[in-house]
């Protein structure tokens, strides 16, 4: 197996926990911050989500992103900020947002998988070995040691979702 392949992997068994998570929280539930300072689920997938598309695209590969390609930074009422991620919120940011519809949420998040399963896909041994700088860190890494750690990002994020779920509606994020 590849490196890409097993990091494929396990993006893959992540987005599938999330995906069933995602089932039966409504609009309301997904907005929900269980208490002040912590993040809803909604505002977790974006801030997840964001920080592939960002990745995939504006790092890795240098081109625009599906944020504002495609239009979705408007569909959540947001600016069209290549850098905004959610990175560095207060806490007060994070309280104040507003998210969109689950249906946009879903529909972004579906996107970027896509974009981010045919990137992976198409990486050779040579691609995982280029190293490049990503700031902040100063020292240059693999291509394999960044996409390394985009997958911990979105695997501890996709946890939190899971658990968020099961502490609204109950069990039922994983089959």
């Amino acid at each position: 197996m590849l490196p890409a392949e097993s990091i494929l992997y396990a993006l893959q068994r992540n987005w599938d926990m999330v995906d069933t998570a995602l089932e039966g929280l409504d609009d309301a539930a997904m907005a929900r911050q269980p208490s002040n300072g912590c993040n809803s689920a909604a505002w977790i997938l974006w801030h997840m989500t964001r920080v592939v598309d960002t990745f995939i695209h504006t790092r890795f590969r240098s081109i625009p992103q599906i944020w504002i390609q495609d239009g979705w930074h408007e569909k959540f009422g947001m600016p069209g900020d290549a850098e905004d991620r959610g990175v560095g919120w207060t806490a007060d940011q994070v309280a104040e947002w507003t998210p969109p519809s689950k249906e946009a949420q879903i529909g972004y998040y579906g996107a970027v998988k896509a974009a981010a399963v045919a990137y992976i896909e198409s990486l050779t041994e040579a691609d995982l070995e280029k190293t490049m700088v990503i700031p902040p860190v100063a020292e240059p890494r693999s291509v394999a040691m960044l996409l390394g750690q985009f997958t911990w990002d979105n695997i501890a994020h996709g946890g939190q979702i899971a658990y968020l779920r099961g502490l609204f509606i109950g069990m039922g994020w994983h089959r």
